[in-house]
């Protein structure tokens, strides 16, 4: 797609110039949606005819009519286009996120619409970028949740849910929720994001001290000891990305639920790793147009806060 027309360096006065009707909302998702020219949904044809007054199409193979958004998330939504792109900018330019709350005061809906929106919104943000990380990777885990009254602090974790990170020095994050900082829990989590790094560098969990054992070139520095840099090796990086979620989440969501928490995850994920693209509102509003629609009773089932 030529870059002329992603529309880079988005800011909210850009927003509103460019896309500041529901007209111009559905012709840049026809824009993006059929690059190479309208296709039918239905039978795939390129025979369209268009119906202006209505803002649709029909196919002149099998005559099926349909819209800009026939068959997307937006499909399905009565939120006008505009607040749907807004709501797409306050998430990606919100460095610690935006609440609910907030984002319902923004849009002028209700906290159950704006509620549903975000996460919509997360689910599509869920990064699809399977590339290993490479270089000198630094990895940690941490927990998320907050105090819990009758409990002593020795048990926090029985309340709180693990997060692992690993982050290639000046490049991308991974981020995932785990059970408990086991050898094998860790161990995976490692192969699976950096299976042939330049190095790792952990602290002194007992999870990582076999890592070398395994082939990994490892090396750690020892916290409980008051040893945080020894050379290049440290886990910085990493602390430093764990500490501007943990911002996010008691500054703008305050708490989250277990059942969410990779979705929020995947928002932090997919922000942090797309803070030097500059065609990132683009590649969201292509995620959603392909993203399956999500059920808001698929959202409340069984949810438990973390």
């Amino acid at each position: 797609m030529p870059r002329k027309k992603a529309h880079p360096a988005m800011s909210v006065v850009k927003l509103a110039d460019q896309f500041g009707s529901e007209e111009r909302c559905r012709a840049y998702v026809e824009e993006l949606r059929w690059p190479d020219g309208i296709a039918c949904p239905r039978c795939k044809g390129t025979t369209i005819s268009r119906l202006r007054k209505r803002w649709q199409f029909e196919c002149d193979s099998c005559r099926y009519q349909f819209s800009p958004t026939a068959g997307t998330i937006f499909h399905d939504s009565h939120l006008p286009l505009f607040k749907w792109f807004m709501a797409i900018y306050l998430m990606g330019e919100s460095r610690k996120g935006i609440s609910a709350n907030q984002m319902k005061r923004t849009l002028e809906v209700s906290y159950k619409t704006a509620w549903y929106l975000c996460h919509r919104i997360r689910e599509a943000m869920k990064d699809t970028d399977t590339a290993p990380l490479e270089g000198v990777v630094e990895v940690d885990e941490t927990w998320i949740g907050g105090k819990k009254r009758g409990i002593g602090s020795g048990n926090y974790r029985n309340y709180r849910t693990m997060v692992m990170a690993a982050i290639e020095r000046d490049g991308a994050v991974r981020l995932r929720s785990g059970g408990r900082p086991t050898r094998k829990e860790l161990h995976k989590f490692i192969k699976e994001h950096a299976p042939n790094p330049e190095a790792i560098y952990t602290d002194e969990g007992g999870g990582y001290r076999d890592l070398a054992e395994t082939g990994m070139p490892h090396e750690s520095v020892n916290h409980e000891a008051g040893e945080w840099v020894r050379g290049d090796v440290h886990t910085n990086t990493v602390e430093g990305v764990f500490s501007l979620f943990k911002r996010s989440v008691v500054g703008a969501f305050h708490q989250v639920s277990k059942k969410h928490l990779d979705r929020y995850l995947d928002e932090f994920e997919f922000r942090f790793n797309n803070r030097k693209n500059a065609y990132w509102f683009r590649d969201t509003l292509l995620r959603l147009l392909t993203t399956e629609a999500m059920p808001f009773r698929q959202l409340v089932v069984g949810e438990k806060r973390a």
